[in-house]
């Protein structure tokens, strides 16, 4: 007889239903912010800064609604990283996203972000909406994903109503 070893999960189960094809109305929304080193938009530390970013977390008492993580990819060495947060984290970087937002939830392997951001692009102008910034929400790690078989992608765009 076998005994298969759970593997306990770090990141929760997600469920993609409420964040696709939804418009959220942040009206400072609380984040803490920290950066990760990247070499050509491929992440560098991720786990290191998520690490770091909830160990603050947690010496706050705060909480992180939706374990909502929201990735700015500013160049090909450095992608920011928002951590959502329900108050102010001591010794973290605060700071609060508000404005309408846009979301699609996306599943497969990451060489598809190429697709989904031309799909995302085409939602959008197909909901009269213009992306004034893009982030992306990796909502497990790899060995999450790898264990619920599924790797969901959520695009998160601030977005404005099309000018006429």
């Amino acid at each position: 007889m076998t005994s298969e070893i759970e593997t306990p999960e770090c990141c929760p189960r997600f469920d993609p239903t409420p964040w696709d094809g939804k418009i959220f109305e942040w009206n400072n929304k609380k984040f803490i912010k920290d950066s990760v080193i990247t070499q050509f938009y491929m992440p560098l530390n991720f786990g290191e800064v998520i690490m770091r970013m909830n160990e603050k977390v947690i010496r706050a008492g705060a909480e992180m609604p939706d374990w909502l993580c929201l990735s700015d990819h500013t160049s090909e060495s450095n992608m920011d990283i928002y951590l959502a947060v329900d108050r102010e984290v001591e010794g973290a970087d605060n700071v609060t996203l508000s404005g309408k937002f846009l979301t699609k939830a996306y599943e497969g392997d990451f060489e598809k972000t190429g697709e989904w951001c031309a799909d995302f692009e085409g939602y959008a102008k197909s909901q009269s909406l213009d992306i004034k910034k893009w982030y992306m929400w990796y909502t497990t790690c790899p060995a999450c994903a790898e264990k619920y078989g599924k790797n969901y992608v959520v695009i998160v765009a601030e977005v404005q109503i099309m000018k006429l």
